[in-house]
């Protein structure tokens, strides 16, 4: 609605729903032997075996979240995808950039407590281009933290990172995203108090193929206020609404937020944020899809409004980008600080 109130261009097309989210069986059938075996320890998770939905009936808000954090992506993948940072007049510019994800059960030599291992780096624009990022994500995160890198191209140094979490700002976004709302979000909860409302049905960005397909350019999306609302498909779905209030004495940007999780994906398809004076402040919005070849329910994009000056983030458009690759596995070696010059500027 706040939204629809600021954007003259912001429109909500609804069209009739189809539950197309899918997984493989093998998948559907873990999720089914591990149900009552996993168990959740403090902030983290303890007896998964590989990524799936450790509570499929979730009795708390943070089980929730966990089932976001580890549902099934292939096991790996690799892509390449295109941000754009769009000021309230129009003003943007291309961010390039490519992500290998790794899950734990995909490596070689995969290492305890490991939920994942990944590895980004810049293409676009110039200024930006060979900068690196790894992360070696821990599946149990009061066992162990998240242990993270950065490469400078131009220093050609590798320096740790222990403050890429919760709410620090990516380069490249102009502060319009942080660190734990990549991918709808990420990382420790252990800053709010994360309630499970239940559930509701709402009208959420789903089945986005029109806004994915490669007979669309980016400039026919990236448009002032918003993108463009005739490629964004919405449909009626129930959804898993977790409300998360930042705890007594713990530091973040956002004093609330609402989650609302697709409930056959697991994926998080909306997000109200609001300030630590209680006002709705960014809105995260995140279209999905269904990947049939690769048998993954993932976003067709990413996109933050920030209701205070007008401007939005869109991440993870594909449309002019080589299709992206699932089912992808690793190499431990490959996942290490001392690798990031090799990779640096995609070699």
């Amino acid at each position: 609605m706040a939204l629809l109130k600021k954007y003259d261009n912001y429109k909500i097309n609804v069209y009739p729903t189809h539950r197309t989210a899918a997984l493989p069986k093998a998948i559907t059938d873990k999720v089914k032997e591990q149900a009552t075996k996993v168990e959740l320890q403090g902030f983290g998770l303890a007896n998964v075996g590989g990524t799936t939905t450790p509570f499929p009936i979730p009795k708390s808000g943070i089980e929730a979240i966990w089932n976001h954090n580890v549902r099934y992506l292939g096991g790996g993948f690799e892509r390449q995808f295109a941000n754009f940072p769009v000021r309230a007049n129009g003003e943007t510019f291309l961010i390039k950039a490519t992500e290998n994800r790794i899950f734990s059960q995909n490596m070689d030599t995969p290492e305890d407590n490991r939920l994942l291992y990944f590895r980004s780096n810049l293409l676009a624009p110039a200024s930006l281009v060979g900068s690196m990022t790894l992360v070696h994500e821990p599946l149990d995160q009061v066992k162990e933290a998240r242990s993270a890198w950065v490469y400078n191209a131009g220093q050609r140094r590798v320096r740790r990172a222990p403050d890429l979490a919760y709410d620090s700002i990516t380069d490249g976004t102009e502060g319009m995203r942080y660190t734990d709302q990549y991918d709808g979000y990420n990382g420790a909860p252990d800053r709010f108090d994360f309630k499970l409302v239940g559930k509701k049905e709402i009208y959420v960005p789903y089945n986005a193929y029109k806004l994915a397909s490669k007979g669309v350019e980016y400039k026919d999306i990236i448009q002032p206020g918003s993108v463009n609302s005739d490629l964004v498909r919405y449909e009626l779905h129930r959804v898993w609404v977790v409300d998360g209030t930042l705890k007594a004495g713990q530091k973040h940007a956002f004093g609330r937020r609402t989650f609302y999780i697709d409930e056959d994906s697991w994926s998080i398809v909306w997000e109200d944020a609001y300030d630590t004076r209680g006002n709705l402040w960014r809105v995260g919005m995140h279209p999905i899809m269904q990947f049939y070849d690769a048998g993954v329910t993932w976003y067709a994009a990413n996109i933050w409004h920030d209701l205070s000056n007008g401007g939005y983030f869109a991440s993870s458009l594909m449309n002019q980008e080589p299709a992206w690759k699932f089912g992808q596995k690793g190499q431990l070696k490959d996942f290490q600080p001392d690798a990031l010059r090799r990779f640096a500027g995609g070699k």
